[in-house]
């Protein structure tokens, strides 16, 4: 497998992801200097997430337009002026506008580098190569937090954001030199009423449940835009069924393997989705950890994600999609479920040793999921499954913040008090038990599943002894 086109691409991933979730730990430091308060600051997160679920949907459009190539290389110029202008930003509104802009880039980035990567690489060798892309999205809301502390204790905030700059240049750089431009332009129409239904959709479900979980606005605020996200996304549906060319190809869920991953991928990323939210917090209220050490303790599932790359190609060859992904799901449910035992007696051997399985269960599974995603799909349709594919990822991150924030509420409201490590133990065993329902869609799947991509071929060895 030619490495250069997956770890090419990881490498802008990586910037994108753990940018996203770097500048956490740092917002009391930036909201003092811009003079605004961290509560307020919260709306930067938020309008990043919003940016991202705008125009992931278009992607896929402008991919075939203008060429992956070319799109990949322009998002990462974008998501440099963005970073730029958010250290160069002194007010909230100029942080909030410079963070939905470093979005834009973003959204362009994730989408279309899955797409070059699929376009380029073999399809018996998409395995091993998603293995290399999945990482970054595992890896960067680990290492963000632990990082963002460390450059804003011993540096400027500024730098969060300034250290894109050499970065994103030498990702343009290798990206002109070493990614092949493969892609068959395809001349389609712009579904201009789809873009403007799929983004109200998209990011009035982000916003409203980013609202809901972690209130920087008024509770009904984000109730009030989560309804207007499900009425466009009930408008969309509509739509798309009765255009030729919508912007979103609902049609692709006609296929089983297609719709499994979808919808089974989605359903386990609300339990990944909480557990950034929710590990860092019970360290640092039930243990008292600082910041900086609970991001040491996270970061070794992210160790575990790295780890995962070395056996991912033979283990979907021996037991394919079908039982790897509908066991897996179950064991990396499992792993997040173990998190609600922590208590500050647990030996810290025994911690690390739990997040380190946990990180190479939930990278295995990603990468075989992501894989799948494909496994059916024609290259020329691969534009189209594309933005599907990232936006599902998108809400039901979404999602499982909102779920665990949900949870961590009640809990508290119930007993009247502060937050308890009982609050957390009970937020993760329930994050872990709907991860786990994930496998109801793989179990329906055929044993020979994505045979093309994983090279499993439970027939031929069943028929091997006739012979």
């Amino acid at each position: 497998m030619n490495r250069i086109v997956p770890l090419v691409l990881a490498v802008a991933l990586f910037m994108e992801n753990m940018d996203s979730t770097v500048i956490s730990t740092s917002l009391p430091a930036i909201a003092a200097d811009i003079g605004s308060s961290p509560i307020a600051l919260k709306l930067a997160l938020t309008a990043y997430l919003v940016s991202l679920a705008v125009f992931i949907p278009i992607s896929g459009w402008m991919a075939d337009r203008f060429g992956a190539k070319n799109v990949f290389r322009a998002a990462i110029v974008v998501f440099i002026l963005g970073s730029i202008a958010c250290a160069a930003s002194n007010s909230l509104l100029a942080f909030v506008v410079s963070r939905s802009l470093q979005g834009i880039g973003g959204a362009m980035m994730t989408p279309i580098a899955r797409l070059v990567l699929v376009r380029s690489t073999p399809r018996n060798e998409l395995v091993g190569a998603m293995a290399w892309l999945t990482m970054p999205a595992l890896i960067g809301p680990l290492l963000g937090p632990p990082v963002g502390g460390f450059i804003t204790t011993y540096f400027t905030w500024h730098w969060i954001f300034l250290i894109n700059v050499p970065i994103g240049i030498v990702g343009i750089w290798i990206a002109t030199r070493y990614l092949p431009a493969v892609e068959t332009l395809i001349q389609r129409p712009l579904d201009v009423t789809g873009f403007f239904l799929s983004g109200i959709a998209a990011s009035g479900v982000v916003f409203g449940l980013s609202v809901v979980s972690l209130p920087a606005l008024p509770t009904w605020v984000g109730i009030s835009t989560l309804a207007v996200g499900i009425v466009s996304t009930v408008l969309y549906l509509l739509h798309a069924r009765r255009t030729a060319a919508p912007l979103l190809a609902l049609d692709l869920f006609r296929n089983q393997v297609f719709r499994a991953s979808i919808i089974g991928g989605s359903v386990f990323r609300i339990g990944v989705g909480a557990l950034p939210f929710l590990l860092p917090l019970m360290f640092q209220i039930g243990f008292g950890l600082t910041p900086f050490q609970s991001g040491l303790i996270t970061f070794v599932s992210a160790l575990g994600a790295m780890s995962m790359k070395l056996v991912t190609t033979w283990f979907y060859q021996r037991t394919g999609f079908r039982n790897s992904l509908m066991y897996g799901s179950v064991l990396a449910a499992a792993l997040i479920a173990v998190n609600g035992f922590f208590t500050p007696a647990t030996p810290y051997w025994l911690m690390v040793l739990l997040l380190l399985a946990g990180g190479f269960f939930r990278s295995l599974f990603f990468t075989g999921i992501n894989a799948l995603t494909y496994a059916d799909v024609p290259n020329e349709q691969t534009s189209l499954a594309t933005p599907i594919s990232s936006v599902a990822q998108q809400v039901s991150i979404a999602l499982g913040v909102a779920l665990a924030g949900g949870i961590l509420e009640v809990s508290t409201t119930i007993h009247g008090g502060p937050l308890q490590l009982s609050d957390f133990h009970i937020a993760f065993f329930i994050v872990a038990a709907v991860s786990g329902l994930a496998c109801l869609w793989f179990w329906g799947l055929k044993p020979d599943a994505g045979a093309e991509v994983s090279g499993h071929r439970p027939f031929e060895k069943a028929a091997a002894p006739a012979e």
